[in-house]
């Protein structure tokens, strides 16, 4: 027979002496230890309803997603912060800008995950670390009076994050998790779902159909208690072309066939277009012609075109985490440049009546 004792025994030196296990703060003692304002919750949540006014149709501004691809020096993320936070003001009536405020980076196979992770980039890894620096700098960049966009990869990172986000997007490889449909179904805020990284449509459609119902999982509450969650259901939802197997999805034709789709399983029908990635054949100055072409359609009278997501730092392309690293210049995917960034935004706002 199984001596209960000696199985506690063996948990609890499992649990104090193996140095693979590190516990960590509940969300719930995070949050306490780093709350969001009560102001800053009013405006989280107000731009929440405005992004689903957008995708309703109720708000006929164009939703521009930008920012690093993924953030790993917080004073750069806040300098671009407050750059378009500025911008944000001065182009607001036609445009709302989001801030992609990306702390997890999922890999094809490895690499760094991201600042959660990995906050000092040494590939030891510091969860703790990382997840207080992610909710630190994301509180500075909602003083500023940014909204947040971020991907959900790990549900259990978002519990520590997802009071401070105003949208959320679900990646290309997680979109047919069963996992990640239930936690965008437990999701309060409006959430981008990714055509598969083939270009199909089916995989993000379904996702989009599961995760607008209740659910029940098994899960962790914010006290870290395993717990079973009844999900409310998340009917914000959307879909994100951002092509894959070498085809892109942002012309007018894939637009609509897109369209057809969402309307055929009864999904909302706002398509917004990731201009990075495979629509960009992974080039990263193609983003500039594909979001002006996009917004021709949107002008042309698609008003379905809910928006477009960039990647975009203050300095241009990318780098490898060896030496010294050039500020403000991407170290996963390669991204536009401020100065283009500007151009780009004041054009399309320029086209917007």
């Amino acid at each position: 027979m199984t001596n209960p004792a000696l199985n506690n025994s063996l948990n609890q030196t499992t649990a104090s002496n193996d140095p693979a296990v590190r516990p960590m703060a509940t969300p719930a003692t995070l949050k306490a230890q780093l709350p969001l304002p009560e102001k800053h919750q009013v405006q989280v949540e107000q731009h929440r309803q405005q992004i689903r006014n957008i995708m309703n149709g109720d708000d006929k501004r164009l939703l521009v997603i930008t920012g690093p691809c993924s953030i790993h020096d917080e004073e750069a993320a806040l300098d671009y912060g407050q750059r378009l936070a500025a911008l944000n003001r001065q182009l607001g009536d036609r445009l709302m800008i989001v801030m992609r405020a990306y702390v997890e980076k999922p890999r094809t196979n490895i690499g760094w995950k991201g600042l959660a992770y990995d906050p000092q980039r040494d590939g030891k890894g510091d969860m703790a670390a990382g997840i207080e620096r992610s909710r630190k700098v994301m509180l500075e960049l909602i003083r500023m009076g940014l909204p947040l966009a971020t991907e959900a990869l790990n549900p259990m990172v978002m519990m520590y994050l997802d009071d401070l986000v105003s949208w959320t997007a679900i990646g290309a490889r997680t979109a047919e998790s069963q996992i990640h449909r239930e936690m965008v179904s437990h999701l309060g805020m409006p959430t981008g779902i990714k055509n598969g990284t083939d270009g199909s449509m089916t995989t993000a459609v379904n996702a989009m159909v599961a995760a607008r119902h209740s659910h029940h999982t098994l899960g962790v509450d914010c006290h870290g208690q395993l717990a079973m969650l009844t999900t409310p259901g998340n009917p914000d939802t959307h879909i994100v072309l951002r092509g894959g197997n070498g085809i892109t999805n942002y012309d007018a034709a894939s637009i609509a066939e897109a369209q057809r789709q969402l309307q055929d399983a009864g999904c909302n029908a706002g398509v917004l277009v990731d201009c990075s990635h495979a629509n960009a054949c992974k080039q990263h100055r193609r983003q500039i012609p594909i979001a002006l072409e996009v917004v021709e359609q949107r002008v042309a009278g698609n008003d379905k075109i809910i928006g477009v997501m960039l990647e975009s730092f203050i300095n241009e392309g990318s780098q490898k985490m060896d030496g010294k690293l050039v500020y403000g210049q991407s170290i996963t995917d390669p991204c536009i440049g401020w100065d283009q960034t500007e151009t780009l935004l004041q054009a399309m706002h320029s086209k917007l009546v």
